[in-house]
């Protein structure tokens, strides 16, 4: 694993502890537009994100870098890769926002940071402890029992938790910046986002210019989907892949509180089952890597007087 500086780290923390409170308070914009069908919401995500993000590539003079990184073709289809695994993530989250399951949403992001380690353990070379592997075999047991419950919407779950786990990993180890790997996933997406709104807007379905309030919520909706994705990606060059999955259980956490508080969702015992086990798994990584992190300090300190001699 690549090793990171202090200062760095202290950075990306803040930059990831900022993306995912954005993104836990995000189940709020799509309920205000819980009119607008989520395929029409998720196309005007990514045309509005395009303006965004073209306004910062002119004002960060970022605009040749953007078109070196579409000249690379292997960068190029990877970012093509990445384009359609956020898109698919974007549409099962507003999906589960307007049809009343923020609580499979934030079960999805719950089980992210598990998703998170699975990947740095198979392609990073990072090692688990056999106390990590007992919490992904808890985890497994919660996610099995919710699914074994016919109200339980657990598809949601494993949709969001696998296409944002493999964004992050891709966008980890392509060699972008933040805001030209963005912009060249949201220039791959914008013609068909383009095409599906000019199409409902032909057809007399579409949500724009239905309302001034509709209008700009659609709208703004470009900076709300760029700025934490922008500031995700930016973290995830500036961390471990394990520390930035578990940095998730902010915006899990806000949405589950959103659910129960102020949507009103019914809390199943099924629910209460799957949470427990995954809570407690999710427990289990923090405590064991605190543990395994002390001990490496501990084994380095005792090192470096024998090094020096």
């Amino acid at each position: 694993m690549n090793e990171v500086s202090p200062k760095s780290a202290r950075g990306g923390l803040l930059l990831g502890l900022s993306a995912y409170a954005l993104w836990g308070v995000l189940p709020l914009y799509f309920k205000a537009l819980a009119s607008v069908p989520p395929t029409q919401i998720v196309a005007h995500r990514i045309v509005w994100s395009l303006f965004f993000l073209a306004a910062l590539a002119a004002l960060w003079r970022r605009w040749s870098a953007i078109g070196a990184a579409l000249r690379v073709p292997r960068l190029a289809l990877t970012l093509a890769v990445t384009a359609t695994l956020i898109a698919v993530n974007w549409l099962v989250y507003v999906y589960a926002v307007v049809s009343g399951h923020v609580l499979e949403g934030s079960l999805g992001y719950f089980l992210n940071p598990l998703v998170n380690v699975l990947l740095g353990t198979f392609f990073l070379k990072e090692r688990l402890t056999r106390a990590q592997k007992g919490a992904f075999a808890l985890a497994a047991c919660g996610v099995a029992l919710l699914a074994l419950d016919a109200s339980g919407a657990i598809w949601i779950s494993l949709a969001l938790a696998g296409s944002f786990a493999t964004y992050g990993f891709l966008r980890k180890v392509a060699p972008v910046d933040a805001l030209e790997g963005l912009s060249v996933e949201t220039i791959f997406l914008t013609p068909i986002a383009l095409a599906w709104i000019l199409w409902t807007q032909h057809q007399g379905t579409g949500a724009f210019l239905a309302g001034r309030t509709t209008d700009f919520l659609l709208i703004v909706g470009g900076a709300l989907t760029a700025t934490p994705l922008l500031l995700f990606t930016a973290a995830s060059k500036r961390l471990p892949y394990s520390t930035l999955g578990f940095l998730q259980y902010v915006a899990p956490s806000l949405q589950f509180l959103l659910a129960i508080l102020v949507f009103g969702e019914p809390l199943t015992f099924a629910h209460m089952l799957c949470f427990g086990a995954i809570w407690a798994a999710l427990a289990v990584f923090v405590f064991e890597s605190v543990r395994t992190a002390r001990a490496s300090a501990a084994t380095d300190a005792l090192a470096a007087p024998a090094a020096s001699r």
